[in-house]
């Protein structure tokens, strides 16, 4: 069994925001009726009565009111979606979507209206003695008291919910559990790519969309039971369509020659990649810096003109690439768990691409921008990693360039110059700039 696509699936299924309220109501009727058991177990004899009619007002009390919370919920949420769609960028909507808080406010809202409607038909109807009243009117008073407490709790979510620094928090928060996930398994588990290796025949998909999960360990199964060797050619993230290989094909090392058609199940090697219309975070890290990047974008066009947004997300994209930088550790050659599989690596031109080209593009012609990318450039530019330091002069000189053409006055330039020569010399003495 492949738990880590039945996580992927079941993170997916957690996103729909009906699943949580669904899961709430059910709970609200079988609690309902479980306090019919207790009147055959003796306890209407130690108990006080409860008046019947006294749990009907609660039980009124709640199904009216808690209607009404619930639709004052959902049209908060709506708005918060709004919010961070149009501010933001779409391609956030999912993260806010799937705010665990306010779907179990939601949740519990709209399991508070079940049990008051289901409970006074249960009490009106008669199927309880002393006992079922008693454990319903203890229920009730918990539901109430949990009702109270989820609203003064979700009251101070739902005002950061949708806000502009909550999504790049969430986003960011999204990105970082994908390069963590990276890390824990480098390449996926497989081995990388060797230089002046055939990656052999291609096998191409029959899908149109984005690569959002890769089954590795399907593909390790399909090699080891045909003796294969097998490269990947399209990781999470990137756009496939009819004819576009996923995968390469070749002997192992120990075999030579064309690999035959009868020997390859093209099938169970495409069934290995799911393909979607969107991207997804889970295993592809590239994502998170792209949506980042997008927030920035938005916020420095000419219509909404807030550099504040991209310099707090330029500081973002450096915390996500620098603990990505510090962290990752190469795994030795036998603790790859997919030996007959090889990976291509995630390239840092092309993390560092996602991250910053836009932002120096779009906001080329604000100073401020421009140095604090300098500034975020020079610190990621400091020996944690050789191959991240080895890219960060290309952007750096790139950026630079975007601001010299874009800048008209004199000192601005003067002062984005100054900026990249520091960080080309690794001065940092005058980064509080």
């Amino acid at each position: 069994m492949n738990f880590s696509r039945i996580r992927f699936h079941l993170n997916r299924l957690g996103e729909r925001l009906w699943l949580m309220p669904s899961i709430y109501c059910i709970g609200a009727v079988s609690v309902t009726f479980l306090a019919r058991f207790a009147d055959g177990t003796g306890l209407g004899d130690w108990v006080p009565k409860i008046d019947p009619e006294t749990l009907q007002i609660l039980l009124q009390v709640i199904a009216t009111t808690m209607l009404a919370v619930a639709t004052f919920a959902v049209s908060s949420m709506v708005g918060a979606y709004n919010s961070a769609s149009q501010a933001a960028t779409p391609r956030a909507f999912r993260l806010v979507v799937a705010d665990d808080r306010s779907k179990r406010a939601l949740s519990t809202f709209i399991g508070a209206f079940i049990f008051g409607v289901v409970g006074l038909v249960a009490v009106r109807v008669g199927i309880y003695g002393q006992a079922g009243n008693f454990v319903l009117f203890l229920m009730t008073l918990g539901v109430f008291a949990g009702v109270v407490l989820t609203f003064v709790y979700w009251l101070d979510t739902i005002a950061r919910l949708g806000r502009m620094g909550e999504t790049i928090a969430r986003v960011e928060s999204a990105a970082l559990r994908a390069f963590a996930n990276r890390r824990r398994r480098p390449r996926l588990g497989g081995r990388p790519v060797e230089g002046g290796q055939d990656p052999g025949r291609p096998v191409a998909g029959d899908s149109i969309g984005y690569v959002q999960y890769i089954d590795i360990d399907r593909l390790q199964r399909a090699a080891e039971a045909a003796d294969l060797r097998l490269t990947l050619a399209a990781l999470p993230g990137k756009f496939v369509a009819p004819g576009q290989p996923l995968v390469h094909v070749a002997r192992d090392w120990s075999m030579r020659g064309e690999v035959p058609d009868d020997e390859i199940d093209e099938d169970e090697l495409r069934a290995a990649f799911l393909v979607g219309a969107e991207r997804s975070f889970d295993q592809d890290p590239r994502f998170g810096l792209v949506v980042l990047s997008e927030i920035a974008g938005r916020a420095l066009s000419p219509g909404i003109n807030d550099p504040g947004t991209a310099i707090a997300i330029i500081g973002a994209q450096v915390r996500i690439l620098a603990t990505h930088a510090a962290e990752y550790a190469e795994p030795a050659a036998d603790e790859v768990a997919c030996d007959r599989v090889h990976v291509p690596e995630l390239a840092w031109s092309d993390l560092l691409d996602d991250a910053f080209n836009a932002i120096a593009r779009d906001g080329a012609g604000l100073v401020e921008v421009q140095i604090r990318l300098q500034k975020a450039l020079s610190a990621l530019g400091r020996p944690s990693c050789a191959a991240l330091t080895r890219a960060v002069p290309h952007f750096a000189t790139l950026a630079l360039a975007r601001a010299e053409l874009a800048l008209r006055l004199d000192d601005d330039q003067s002062r984005v110059r100054e900026a990249a020569g520091r960080a080309a010399a690794g001065d940092t003495s005058k980064d509080s700039d």
